[in-house]
């Protein structure tokens, strides 16, 4: 990766109507009822696990950090509120001085969470912290569902890299989001120029099927691309006829050609024999990459085939079957009338809630594996000597603090789920449906 200090700070648009309407009106109706003010807290989690999988990865929490630094109500933005009457002049007022002036704590970006796991605790008055919501779940649902499909891909993958390509099988802004999400996620590179100017995140890319159909023979293409690019190159073989594509490529660059891709046809089969072939012509250092609709089940059948890296588009992008992390954002305890704080918890059937401001900590065996998920209410459960605590301060009174955002923290992050799933047991290695790898367990602390 690029040296964070060496890359330029993300700029972020004005976030402020990054926010459903529902919270503008409740923070009006609260301002007139006097509970705005409230100290309150609020928790970011995940009821369940998309179905099937075995844990998750929390992603987005430093793009949620860089956007609630630019989370500001100006004159377009109130200008616009008031002209379409959405909330009355006292709303407007308090809008214009708004600023985050809370706390804000959670799991580090790249850890691993499973269901209920408290990943964000916002502490502030009832009015800072409601008009977050869209935004926090909004990144953080987008964010973690990319990242947790990534990590599904690179456990897959067993070592070998896998390189982000998606970013035309998704919105412009979700590219970069996604590209930031799947280096978190265990990704070696992407192939979005803008993730890693902001990120300073490896970037790769050499020629499409375009480029060869542009020239008149398919030696045209590869002799101007190694003579553009050098011969370590990667060479799209397969426009025409794989085995022709193979030799030429040789032929035109030697023994230096850095790969070959492949991107059509039985690729296991394929992969085979383009090794031997590569081998035959005296290649042996010539990898083989490959592309073509790869999610983490094509990834796990390519296993024992000889390819050297995966090229992974759609499926990433789209987080591989689960497009969302279904995140929550629930109000777990405020201040009431003498200022003390009461839990509070939603009891609807199938979305119930439980209330308290939680502490998580991973219960981890002799050997440093995890065996729980342990959140506490109201306090820090018990630590039985070697468990890791969970949460981490990411604001304190409003600044954000450092490590957390940038290329920075995307190091940090990835470095993060690195170690996170090292310590997890061997089955979330398993594709197959299964249940989440640890249970999630309440230790209520009672006063």
């Amino acid at each position: 990766m690029t040296s964070p200090s060496s890359a330029p700070a993300p700029r972020q648009p004005n976030t402020a109507l990054f926010t459903d309407q529902y919270e503008l009106t409740m923070l009006q109706a609260a301002l007139h009822s006097g509970a705005a003010h409230r100290r309150s807290v609020f928790e970011a989690f995940a009821r369940r696990l998309p179905d099937g999988r075995r844990y998750g990865v929390t992603a987005g929490t430093g793009r949620l950090l860089e956007a609630l630094a630019s989370f500001r109500f100006g004159d377009d933005q109130l200008g616009y509120l008031s002209d379409k009457s959405i909330v009355d002049d006292r709303t407007l007022d308090w809008l214009a001085g708004f600023s985050f002036t809370g706390d804000i704590f959670g799991y580090a970006e790249g850890e691993a969470y499973f269901p209920n796991s408290p990943i964000l605790i916002v502490e502030s008055t009832f009015a800072e912290a409601c008009i977050l919501e869209t935004l926090v779940l909004s990144v953080l649902n987008h964010d973690s569902a990319i990242a947790s499909a990534a990590s599904r891909m690179t456990s897959a993958a067993a070592g070998r890299p896998c390189i982000e390509m998606g970013s035309r099988r998704t919105h412009e802004e979700s590219a970069v989001a996604a590209s930031r999400a799947a280096i978190i996620g265990g990704f070696a590179s992407t192939s979005n120029l803008e993730a890693g100017r902001r990120y300073g995140v490896p970037t790769v890319g050499t020629a499409a099927h375009s480029f060869t159909l542009l020239h008149d023979t398919e030696r045209q293409a590869f002799e101007a691309q190694v003579q553009a690019l050098g011969r370590g190159t990667s060479l799209l073989v397969d426009t025409y006829d794989v085995e022709q594509g193979v030799r030429t490529a040789v032929e035109v660059a030697g023994p230096e050609l850095g790969a070959v891709r492949l991107d059509s046809g039985d690729l296991v089969t394929q992969a085979r024999w383009v090794r031997e072939l590569l081998d035959d012509l005296g290649n042996t250092n010539t990898r083989i990459v490959v592309t073509s609709d790869l999610d983490e089940f094509a990834i796990g059948l390519l296993a024992s085939a000889p390819v050297d890296a995966y090229g992974v588009g759609t499926s990433l992008v789209t987080g591989s079957g689960a497009p969302t992390a279904g995140m929550v954002y629930k109000l777990v305890s405020r201040e009431d009338n003498n200022g003390d704080f009461v839990s509070v918890a939603k009891a609807a059937k199938n979305k119930a809630s439980v209330g308290g401001r939680k502490y998580a900590l991973r219960r981890l065996d002799e050997n440093g594996k995890a065996t729980a998920e342990v959140v506490g209410i109201s306090a820090s459960p018990s630590d039985d000597g070697n468990d890791r605590p969970l949460l981490q301060q990411l604001v304190k009174g409003g600044e954000v603090l450092p490590g957390w955002t940038g290329p920075e923290g995307v190091q940090r992050a990835a470095l993060r789920h690195s170690e996170s799933v090292a310590e997890l047991p061997e089955s979330v290695h398993r594709l197959q449906r299964g249940e989440p790898a640890i249970p999630t367990e309440y230790e209520e602390i009672l006063p």
